[in-house]
């Protein structure tokens, strides 16, 4: 583990000034503009702090030194840090904004409105989600983006953003972009995780090294070979999606539960 500098942090500007620049909107909207935008809605700290932890949990993964153990030597490590960004990442994102401040956010978007309520519609929010994910999983586009810093980093952005428009149908409480119904929900995420199958299969069930910066990478643990690396990080990619799929099948079904008992309580 000597070969990994713990001193590397990336400090580059379009990263840091990125993440300042939506802790900072953030800070406005939920501020000085809510009375505007939303009158009389409370952002609670907890979703303040579910929004400024995405940020800090985003940079954690692609500015610290483990940045470089994904990008140089462990496909299994870049594979995390996909997860990391696609799973935790986007949901406390989304958890930090109240649905009548995105209401009130689209009003002031006008044709933009528009667009966004396309791209978050989950049939074309899902497509996006898994084509992003597979196309840059192509052995040449992903060793591609190991060695291109700004490729690599528009891999991260869209991944990150893809993997937003994906959850906001199960996220949002928006009523002018809202999610699917609690039902469609589970349907949704099962749905998704088989459209993954492929990719899983693609990467875990495969007889050769598919990306040569992990083939030729110095080894970091003695006897664990790149194709040790390869089903790891296929194992990730699977066990990350299975747990996630089935924590969010558990929480909607319990949403969905208390939603009917609620229904039959008070009948119409």
């Amino acid at each position: 583990m000597s070969l990994i500098d713990l001193r590397h942090w990336h400090n580059e500007p379009y990263l840091i000034g990125g993440l300042l620049l939506l802790a900072w909107g953030y800070a406005l909207v939920t501020g000085p503009f809510r009375a505007t935008l939303a009158p009389g809605v409370a952002v609670s700290i907890r979703r303040k702090l579910s929004y400024y932890g995405s940020l800090v949990l985003f940079y954690l993964a692609v500015g610290s030194p483990f940045d470089q153990l994904g990008e140089r030597f462990l496909f299994s490590a870049h594979m995390a840090q996909h997860v990391i960004l696609i799973y935790p990442c986007a949901i406390m994102w989304l958890l930090g904004w109240p649905g009548e401040l995105i209401d009130g956010l689209v009003r002031k978007l006008g044709v933009f409105g528009k667009i966004g309520w396309f791209l978050t519609r989950p049939l074309v929010a899902a497509t996006l989600y898994v084509m992003t994910q597979s196309l840059w999983h192509i052995p040449a586009l992903y060793d591609l983006a190991l060695q291109d810093r700004f490729i690599h980093v528009m891999e991260h952005l869209t991944f990150f953003t893809t993997a937003v428009l994906f959850w906001w149908s199960v996220i949002t409480r928006s009523q002018r972009w809202p999610a699917l119904r609690l039902p469609s929900q589970m349907i949704y995420l099962f749905a998704t995780a088989v459209a993954f199958t492929p990719l899983f299969a693609f990467i875990t069930f495969s007889n050769e090294v598919l990306y040569p910066t992990y083939e030729f990478a110095p080894r970091l643990i003695e006897g664990f070979s790149p194709m040790d690396d390869q089903l790891l990080a296929g194992a990730i990619m699977k066990l990350g999606n299975v747990v996630v799929t089935f924590t969010g099948f558990c929480v909607i079904f319990v949403m969905w539960y208390r939603q009917s008992e609620r229904s039959n309580a008070h009948p119409k």
